[in-house]
């Protein structure tokens, strides 16, 4: 019972393996790395990378809504697809290998229209920064409207999404009064956010620092963040000035006092006595 248990369980396991599309590190390179293309303006080369390095054992995948061919219409120079400039490359692409595996796919359209939307064609890392340029055939940027998933984001020459998120991906497209609207491509934002380490600069040394009189700013009376501060100081000195001067003037004061009070109590006290006072003395004789 447990042996027919396990083997159903391994059955299972193998089926799920089977059926479920299996991706893998290896990616798709994109040189350069956009989606749109004049037809017959330049060639796109694709090649099965991991980490940046070509493998073996890969081949490029592409379909454009029909069965799925080899590098599509274009050439194979080794393990790299070249798709030529004159050649109708529109489509998905993708490596895969021997064995079924599969790596993220990247749409690439070939227009004939009056703009292209420069856009990056492989995953975008949050916490970078992309920008979007409408171009036409000569390479020169329009001032056009930039689109994404039908909202308009601004009338400009470029727009530029600072700060990727993963609520950025959807669907761009630009559009020019003058040449139309370019073909519409998906912006995909993958992996970890990108942090940015600030480098601490130490103090210069002692030695070095140097100050000038010339150099100093002149003073004035303008107010800074340190200005309250500094006005709480001269208040306090200010009452603990008039403090010590009251003070001062109540001891003068008392002291004064004291010494009038004093001088009338000495000029009654030396009262002369009175001449008409009666002598008490009697004289004897014998």
């Amino acid at each position: 019972m447990k042996a027919a248990a396990a083997s159903l369980l391994l059955l299972g396991v193998c089926v799920l393996l089977l059926s479920a599309r299996n991706v893998s590190a290896v990616s798709l390179s994109v040189s350069p790395n956009l989606q749109q293309f004049f037809s017959g303006s330049s060639s796109v080369s694709l090649s099965c990378v991991d980490d940046g390095q070509t493998v073996d054992g890969w081949t490029v995948k592409m379909t454009s809504g029909g069965p799925t061919v080899d590098c599509g219409a274009a050439e194979m120079s080794g393990s790299l697809c070249v798709l030529d400039r004159n050649s109708s490359y529109s489509g998905t692409f993708w490596c895969e290998s021997s064995s079924g595996q599969q790596s993220d796919e990247v749409s690439i359209s070939v227009s004939e229209k009056g703009v292209i939307l420069e856009i990056p064609a492989l995953p975008v890392r949050p916490g970078s920064d992309v920008t979007l340029q409408c171009k036409k055939k000569t390479g020169e940027t329009v001032p056009s409207f930039f689109f994404m998933n039908g909202r308009l984001l601004g009338s400009k020459a470029e727009h530029v999404i600072p700060n990727v998120r993963h609520s950025d991906e959807g669907l761009y497209w630009c559009a020019s009064n003058t040449f139309g609207s370019s073909p519409q491509s998906f912006l995909r934002v993958r992996g970890s956010p990108i942090t940015t380490l600030r480098k601490s600069v130490p103090p210069p040394p002692v030695s070095e620092v140097s100050f000038s009189l010339s150099t100093l700013p002149p003073l004035t009376n303008s107010s800074s963040p340190s200005s309250p501060s500094v006005s709480w100081i001269r208040v306090i000195c200010h009452l603990l000035v008039f403090c010590q001067y009251c003070i001062c003037t109540i001891l003068l004061l008392s002291i004064c006092c004291s010494r009038s009070s004093g001088n009338k109590q000495v000029v009654s006290m030396e009262t002369p006595l009175d001449v008409d006072e009666h002598d008490d003395t009697t004289e004897h004789y014998v």
